[in-house]
């Protein structure tokens, strides 16, 4: 290989292993130093010396590397991953959220689309701490950390900006989707704190944010979706004080008798187009008992909002103005669209109206969540103006 080649080709090689600018001349004459260098350390040790470490020797007593490290490639990864981790939660730290929250944000005024920012926290997290102490504290923290990582989509990602404060990134969701799926979090982790059987109601408040319409920069959705806390935070706080008032100014009610179920059937026949007869305990015989609610099957008016009996484990979340729709049944397949998702069932509207068997199985689809086979018990329906049919189903496993 002739001179000007060399250098060029010791030139890149320089620059691949250790990302230093040289000129062609400095790059020949560090080769030859390189070369000798190694002779020597090959005799002293008695075996071959490696490149790698010849090159780093080098480096070193001209200047250009103060303090040479070795490190493999994973062990570097991990250091990496380290860096933008936090310790105790595992979920990814405030360093790196800034730096993503930019990057989807740019993505987001690229390709017009919209991109949602949730900011959490934990009330009542100070008297966890100061009641049983740091490490039960910690286990909280975990647990609000695990509902978040159950929650989310692969695209969506999950933070631990302060101590006990979190933050969601979910792109291409609009307000709507992210106040659901922040909703479906604080019931979720209703839920997984009740091993740790604490005294102390720890409940997970949400703040939301949307690109464009709350603002266009990452600090103007920040500032708006921590405002959003604040006031969710402080309504919550008055229906606390609210709720603990009356209770301890009112005496408890007598326990009412639960009426027993009706006697199933294989068949629920819907759009009867009468009122429900009452039996003799008083109770409409068309009423279903679940475990969210007691409903009525055909209420005696359309106006008449439904009584629930048991309250729901959480609320229902309006599915107008979205693509949602079911595919119902697996031989003739028909499809109903989504009214509206709870955590423990959906409203379906069909076109006309039907006679569905006790148990159905349905696969949802719907903006917050992937494509999901599901079985439904329809308990309640009722025959609009229109001609269509809506119906309320409870999830069954």
């Amino acid at each position: 290989m002739d001179i000007p080649a060399r250098s060029q080709f010791l030139q890149r090689y320089f620059q691949t292993t250790t990302h230093l600018e040289l000129r062609e001349s400095q790059c020949l004459q560090l080769w030859e130093e390189m070369l000798t260098r190694r002779k020597e350390m090959t005799e002293q040790v008695g075996r071959p010396v490696s490149l790698k470490t010849v090159l780093m020797d080098v480096l070193s007593s001209v200047g250009l590397i103060r303090v040479p490290v070795l490190l493999e490639y994973e062990e570097f990864k991990k250091l990496q991953l380290s860096a933008v981790t936090d310790p105790l939660t595992g979920l990814y730290n405030r360093r790196l959220f800034s730096e993503s929250f930019e990057k989807e944000l740019n993505r987001a005024r690229r390709y017009g689309l919209p991109l949602s920012i949730v900011i959490l926290d934990l009330h009542r997290f100070k008297e966890v701490n100061d009641r049983y102490g740091h490490p039960r504290g910690d286990e909280v923290l975990r647990a609000a950390a695990s509902t978040l990582q159950k929650a989310l989509r692969t695209s969506d990602s999950a933070f631990r900006i302060g101590g006990d404060e979190f933050a969601l990134l979910l792109p291409q969701t609009d307000a709507v989707q992210a106040m659901a799926l922040s909703r479906r979090v604080e019931t979720v982790f209703a839920d997984t704190l009740q091993p740790l059987q604490l005294a102390i109601s720890v409940t997970m408040d949400h703040g939301v944010g949307t690109y464009p319409q709350d603002g266009e920069q990452a600090d103007q959705l920040v500032r708006v979706a921590d405002e959003r806390l604040y006031r969710l935070k402080q309504a919550n706080h008055t229906k606390s004080r609210a709720t603990a008032e009356r209770t301890a100014s009112v005496p408890p009610p007598p326990p009412t008798p639960t009426p027993p179920p009706p006697p199933e059937s294989s068949t629920i026949p819907f759009a009867t187009g009468r009122a429900p007869e009452r039996s003799a305990a008083g109770i409409d015989a068309a009423t279903f008992v679940t475990p969210h609610s007691i409903v009525s099957q055909s209420p005696p008016s359309s106006d008449a909002p439904f009584v629930y009996a048991i309250q729901r484990k959480a609320e229902r979340v309006s599915m107008t103005g979205t693509n949602a729709y079911a595919v119902l049944g697996e031989s003739g397949p028909r499809r109903a669209r989504v009214l509206d998702l709870g955590f423990g069932g959906v409203a379906l509207e069909l076109e006309k109206p039907e006679e569905l068997p006790a148990n159905v199985v349905a696969v949802l689809h719907v903006p917050i969540l992937p494509p999901v086979r599901v079985y439904l018990r329809p308990v309640w329906s009722r025959q609009t103006a229109d001609g269509t049919l809506r119906l309320g189903c409870q999830f069954v496993s």
